[in-house]
């Protein structure tokens, strides 16, 4: 179930980080989306401490 939850947040991060970046360039949606898995992963991951722990 952790994993899942990080690749949930690791996909939705991703995705909007990709949204946000692809109204500047295809490059900058690149960049903005690799930032945005990270944070997706890092909030999943404390989502996962919080509640199954």
């Amino acid at each position: 179930m952790k994993r899942m939850i990080d690749f949930i947040g690791m996909f939705a991060g991703s995705w909007l980080g990709w949204t946000v970046g692809a109204w500047i360039s295809l490059f900058a949606a690149f960049i903005v989306s690799v930032i945005g898995m990270g944070a997706g992963l890092y909030l999943a991951r404390r989502l996962n401490q919080r509640l199954l722990q």
